[in-house]
């Protein structure tokens, strides 16, 4: 539970906050929905958990705005839940950080002229000629070691299941 109300809490926040409009309800309704989440998840079987939380969130404030006597100012959609699939941005972010570990433990394989041209080119933005002065490498040299590096790069990724 600790883990989805890490991963979730700032969105159920936020989509509290826009249907409720003031601070203090949005907290207080999203720690509501934190401690309804335990039962209701034993209670039904959720297939797209994203999907089945922005249903709750939106109906415990319809039902808090309800009993309040209010009515919601805005309509609120499934873009307010970012998306309606279940990709979260953590996901893409975990992923990409993912991507950049096995990346730089590839970037370890490479032999030193290669790193260094791959760095400086890739990461530095710099020219092959600003290279080649940098490192005191043949223009001809450092092409090679970035043409190289980056194939051995992408052969190394590969290896470990990341496709470049």
């Amino acid at each position: 539970m600790a883990a989805l109300y890490s991963r979730y809490a700032a969105l159920i926040f936020g989509v509290c906050l826009k249907y409720l409009q003031h601070p203090q309800e949005a907290e207080d309704a999203a720690m509501d929905i934190y401690i309804q989440l335990g039962p209701k998840l034993l209670q039904h079987e959720v297939s797209q958990f994203r999907g089945w939380l922005a249903v709750l969130v939106r109906n415990h404030c319809l039902m808090a705005l309800r009993k309040a006597g209010r009515s919601p100012e805005t309509e609120i959609t499934d873009s307010v839940m970012h998306s309606a699939s279940d990709e979260h941005p953590l996901d893409k972010a975990l992923e990409k950080e993912t991507r950049l570990v096995h990346l730089e433990q590839c970037l370890e394989g490479l032999t030193p002229e290669q790193q260094r041209s791959v760095r400086l080119f890739y990461l530095d933005k710099k020219c092959y000629q600003t290279i080649a002065e940098e490192t005191g490498y043949g223009w001809n040299q450092v092409r090679s070691y970035i043409q190289n590096g980056r194939r051995n790069l992408k052969i190394c990724l590969e290896k470990q299941g990341i496709h470049a």
